[in-house]
Parts: C-alpha cells; sequence; structure tokens
C-alpha cells in the first residue's frame, strides 16, 4: 500500500481497514459528552466518543517536520531554503500517493485532501516566492552575502575569521554601490546611461562602479523594506554567534562588521523615506499588492471555490444590494424616510462616552450568550465563558485596525487621550453602541472565541489547514443567522448589523477589483465612504490593511463568501429537517477550521475522491 514512506506512518496506514469507510456524515457529540472541566462525565469519555482520523498523525509529523525545517532554513528569500523546501513538499507528496485512498475513512480522506491541498499551495507560494526574490534582487544584490554567512553556520562550519571579515567588507561596498544606482535611477530612468564611477571620497575602491538599475516600482520597493530589515536581523543574529566567543573572529570583524550593519541600516533607511515616502512620523503610503487574475485562480483553487473572481464580485454586488434596500427600511422607521445615510450618521452619534466602551463590550458580549443559549443554537461549554479577556487598541494599532478585534481576547478600539482629535472624534463615530452590538458576537460568542476554544479541543491537528472562509465566514455567518432570529432590537440596531454587511460585500468588490487592476487604492477609499458610509480615516486604515500585503489576498473576500457557504450549509441540513440548530453548530465546530467544502462532506458524507475538486455551488450563480 505503501513505498518508501516513514515506519510510523506505514503502521498508521497498514491499520488503516480495520477502522475504514462507510460513514455516511458524522454527527455532533451530544452535548452531554462535550469535554468540560466543570462537567461530570470524564473527559477520557468524551474524548473516545469522538470520531477518528488515521490520518491524523500524518498531519502531525507533517507539520513538525515543517517547522524543523523552516528553523534551520531560516533566511527569508534564500535560494536554497526554497530547494530544500520544494524538495521537503514533492516528497511529501509522492508519498501520499502511495496511500491507498479507497481504504480510508470519511475523516481520513478528508485529512488527505486537506494535505494534499496544503502541499500544492505551498509549492505554489514557493514558485511566487522565487519571483518576488528576482523583482527584489536589483535592490538586493547583496542578500546573497548575508544568507550564506548564516547557512554556513547553520551547517555547522567552522569560521575563518579574517575571511568572514572580508565578506563584511565586500558587503559594506556592494550596499553601498547599489543605493548609489538607486539614487540614479530616480534621478535619470534613461535605459542609455552607462556604469558610472563613484566620485572621489566616496568610500569606493578604484574600480568600483555603480551598476544601473531600474527604477523599482511602488511595490518593489515597499517588498525590499521588511527584506531589508529581515537581512539586518539575519547578519546581526550571525554575528553575535561568535562574537565575544571567538577571540580572533571579534578582533578581525568588530569594525567591518559595525561598518556594515550602519550602511545596511542607511541603506534601508533610504529606501523607506526616499524611495518608498515614508518620512519619520508619517503613516506608509497605500500601494496595491496584486496578485492578478492568475494568482487569484490559484488561491480559489486551495480555497475549494469553484467561482470565478467576477462571478464573486457579482454575488458581492447582491449581497450589497439587498443591504441597501433593507437600510432604506430601517430608515424609513427612523423617520429619515430613504436616505439611509442619514440615518447611518444619527447612529454614528449613539456611542457611550469616553471610558464606558470596555462596559458596553461586557454587557454586549453577555446579551449575545444570552440570546444564543436561550434558544439552543449552539454548546457553550462554561470554561468559554469565564476566560475570555479584554484589552485595549493602541492609536497605532487603531490606525490599521479602527474597530474590535477579538478570539480569546476582546481588542477594544475606541479613542486614548493621545490621539489627535480629528482621529478621537472618527473613532468614537465608528465604535458606536450598535456597530458595536454588530461586532462583539462576531469576536466572542458564538464567534471567533467560541471557535478557537472549540479548535483547540477537537480535531485539533485540522488547525494546519486555518482558512478564513472558515473562521472569518463562520462568524459572519452568525450575524446573518442572528438577524433572521430577531437579534437586533430596533432599527438603529439593523443600521449597526446593515452596516457591517455591506461593508463584507464592498470588501469583495475593491479587493478583487484592486488584484484584477481594475481600482486604484484612492477609488477604494472613496468606495467605502460614498457607498457604504465609513468615516474617511477608517476607510484608508481598511484599504492600507487590505492593499499592502498584510493579509493574505483572498482575507477579505472569505468573509461574505464563507458565510455564504455556512448559510447554505444550514438551509440544506436544518432547513430540511436532518439536523437540529444544536448539533449542527456543535459538529461544524468539531470539524476544525477547513474549508466549508469539506466540511460539508463530513457533515453530509458526500463522495470524496482522491482528486477532489470543489463543485458546490453554493451562492446561487
Amino acid at each position: 500500500m505503501m513505498r518508501n514512506f516513514p515506519h510510523v506512518l506505514a503502521l498508521l496506514v497498514l491499520a488503516i481497514p480495520a477502522i475504514t469507510a462507510g460513514a455516511q456524515g458524522v454527527p455532533a457529540i451530544p452535548a452531554e459528552r462535550q469535554v468540560d472541566t466543570l462537567s461530570r462525565s470524564p473527559r477520557a469519555q468524551a474524548l473516545l466518543a469522538e470520531p477518528t482520523s488515521p490520518m491524523a498523525d500524518v498531519v502531525s509529523r507533517f507539520v513538525a517536520d515543517r517547522g524543523v525545517l523552516l528553523r534551520r532554513y531560516d533566511v527569508s528569500y534564500a535560494a536554497e531554503r526554497r530547494d530544500r523546501m520544494r524538495a521537503f513538499y514533492q516528497g511529501w507528496r509522492r508519498q501520499l500517493g502511495d496511500i491507498d485512498f479507497a481504504a480510508l475513512s470519511q475523516e481520513a480522506r478528508i485529512d488527505y485532501l486537506l494535505l494534499d491541498n496544503r502541499i500544492v499551495h505551498e509549492l505554489a507560494l514557493l514558485d511566487r516566492e522565487a519571483r518576488e526574490a528576482t523583482e527584489l534582487s536589483p535592490l538586493m544584490p547583496f542578500a546573497d552575502t548575508v544568507a550564506q554567512l548564516q547557512l554556513a553556520r547553520r551547517r555547522h562550519e567552522s569560521i575563518d575569521p579574517a575571511a568572514a571579515a572580508r565578506s563584511l567588507d565586500m558587503l559594506a561596498r556592494v550596499i553601498d554601490r547599489t543605493r548609489r544606482g538607486v539614487e540614479r535611477a530616480i534621478r535619470d530612468t534613461s535605459a542609455s546611461a552607462g556604469p558610472v564611477t563613484l566620485a572621489s571620497g566616496s568610500g569606493a575602491r578604484a574600480g568600483d562602479e555603480v551598476p544601473r538599475i531600474a527604477r523599482p516600482t511602488p511595490i518593489v520597493a515597499f517588498r525590499s523594506l521588511a527584506a531589508l530589515e529581515d537581512l539586518r536581523r539575519t547578519l546581526e543574529e550571525w554575528h553575535g554567534f561568535y562574537a565575544g566567543y571567538d577571540p580572533m573572529f571579534t578582533w578581525w570583524t568588530t569594525e567591518p562588521y559595525r561598518k556594515a550593519d550602519s550602511t545596511l541600516k542607511a541603506y534601508a533607511k533610504f529606501m523607506r523615506e526616499t524611495v518608498v515616502g515614508i518620512k519619520p512620523g508619517q503613516r506608509e503610503p497605500i500601494i496595491a499588492d496584486r496578485i492578478g487574475a492568475e494568482g487569484l485562480a490559484a488561491g480559489l483553487r486551495h480555497e475549494m471555490l469553484p467561482y470565478s473572481p467576477e462571478e464573486m464580485v457579482r454575488i458581492a454586488e447582491r449581497e450589497f444590494a439587498w443591504s441597501e434596500g433593507e437600510m432604506k427600511k430601517a430608515s424609513r422607521a427612523m423617520g429619515f424616510g430613504d436616505d439611509w445615510k442619514a440615518a447611518l450618521e444619527k447612529v454614528k452619534t449613539l456611542h457611550v462616552e469616553p471610558g464606558r466602551q470596555i462596559d458596553l463590550a461586557r454587557d454586549l458580549a453577555r446579551e449575545a450568550v444570552e440570546f444564543v443559549e436561550s434558544r439552543d443554537l449552539v454548546t457553550i461549554p462554561p470554561l468559554a465563558k469565564e476566560v475570555w479577556r479584554m484589552e485595549m487598541l493602541s492609536p497605532e494599532r487603531q490606525r490599521v485596525a479602527p474597530f474590535f478585534l477579538g478570539g480569546e481576547v476582546l481588542l477594544v478600539a475606541f479613542p486614548t487621550e493621545e490621539m489627535p482629535q480629528d482621529e478621537k472624534l472618527m473613532s468614537l463615530r465608528g465604535n458606536n453602541r450598535h456597530f458595536s452590538r454588530a461586532v462583539v458576537h462576531h469576536e466572542l460568542i458564538p464567534g471567533h472565541h467560541l471557535q478557537g476554544f472549540m479548535a483547540q479541543r477537537y480535531q485539533e491537528h485540522r488547525n494546519a489547514f486555518r482558512t478564513p472562509f472558515n473562521t472569518e465566514g463562520w462568524a459572519l455567518y452568525w450575524e446573518m443567522l442572528l438577524w433572521d432570529l430577531d437579534f437586533p432590537q430596533s432599527p438603529e440596531d439593523r443600521v449597526g448589523m446593515l452596516f457591517w454587511r455591506m461593508h463584507r460585500s464592498a470588501r469583495i468588490i475593491f479587493s478583487l477589483r484592486n488584484h484584477l487592476g481594475t481600482m486604484t487604492p484612492q477609488e477604494a477609499i472613496d468606495f467605502l465612504v460614498d457607498r457604504v458610509g465609513h468615516e474617511r480615516a477608517n476607510a484608508e486604515a481598511e484599504v492600507r490593511r487590505s492593499f499592502n500585503g498584510t493579509y493574505p489576498p483572498l482575507y477579505q473576500v472569505a468573509y461574505m463568501l464563507g458565510g455564504l457557504q455556512f448559510r447554505a450549509l444550514h438551509q440544506e441540513l436544518v432547513g430540511s429537517g436532518r439536523m437540529t440548530n444544536r448539533e449542527f453548530h456543535d459538529a461544524i465546530l468539531q470539524s476544525g477550521p477547513i474549508p466549508v467544502e469539506l466540511v460539508r462532506a463530513r457533515l453530509t458524507g458526500a463522495p470524496l475522491t482522491r482528486d477532489h475538486r470543489a463543485s458546490w455551488r453554493f451562492a446561487g450563480f
């Protein structure tokens, strides 16, 4: 059944026939058997009742092997690191191909597909990293020098102090030449310009020439900032390992290292302030990091979504139109007629006084738990209700995350004393009572905190396959379900919930159009302000974190699309009477944070093949 597979994994797979297949869906573990430290049921009994996958240990082995390799090959963008990781992924994929897929249980098939999908995606990411490294190489021709110093240390090679000093000296000179090349490219981008000998007194040696470098694009220059900082940390770590311990190394390299480090630091400062344009004390510009249609297609295959980017924009526009229609209904109830933006402006003024937002968050969290439990919608272990905490978002973090963030810790956005007056006012308006009422349950219970709590206790190995279409989709789905169950008590509450729903539709529209090259950052900001009703500073923060590569390319799409996946699955299983709400939601939480396509296969027992491809058209197109 297997060839050349590690012995322990071979034993696992050989044992599979005794526990295989035929599962026609996986029922949720009954509430009385839930693992809970406050329950009388022994923990062991609850654990023994869980469906198991013989592939779980295979996944854990992959995760452990991958982690130790990444710690060993710890120089970003190094070709040697990419080559080693590519061999690792290709080897694992060959070994997976030797497993008898037909003999696996449904749980094991899901794990197999998750692991194979992850490996294919990692190989694609290595290809993307190689392309980015090629784009960065004119700005960092010295990167391999730093990489080889560190990688030689990782190979436990004996150090030659004099040779190390020569490498550091050459490193400083190459950094200096590169900077001058970029300076010249900024002054004169003429392709016909030939090499220019450095002026006397520049620190260059005879024969040193300024390389001809094309002026870098904004996104390449922006990416170089993180790469340069990583190189500087790597060089510092390498030098610190020997300095002081080896007297000859210290004698030879102290001054060359100081010069190389200061030259690299000055070059990074030049790239940040002069090329990218981030002056001290200023916010970074919004630079569109686009992956294009090909990159989006690869990402959608990895996330197991059978829709094109254009179809997803159409879905978002449909959802946006629904929200806009409901906004007008709420606006009429508030006495503003169809002028829903006037109603929205009124809601923004309904915030608590400074210092009271944490009390509001506490009360909203308790209200959501009571609402969910009173309707028997999902099992909430008492420990999950006990352990969540609150912290405040700093003014700096609020510039890129102007609203609540959460999980086990709820991060509260609200004005602080040192914020400028205009930022204080925008934070008050953006975190008003009714916006907050629609967000706290998204971040805590039944949203991210409950989800994370359960992911640590059921199918924990599947955290390796975490996807925002599940994690963010789950929290957004609850906003939809609570709307359907009349959680909003007033038209102001409905405006607050609808604002966020429109916002999630808008995220799909502007993020996909950005990656397709049909919307600029400024157009995205204007779209959020004019069509959704964002405060301009909050819209800028939202677009900045979406466009500057802070989040994966499809992250902002995942909220609404993942929510629609769970909503369609709820209609299929609960709407048909096959499961109760509680059974349905508990079963999802016990599946792990994996693509919803495979959650559906787990709950319905849908047949799976080794070459499974997403085909579930959950959104109606």
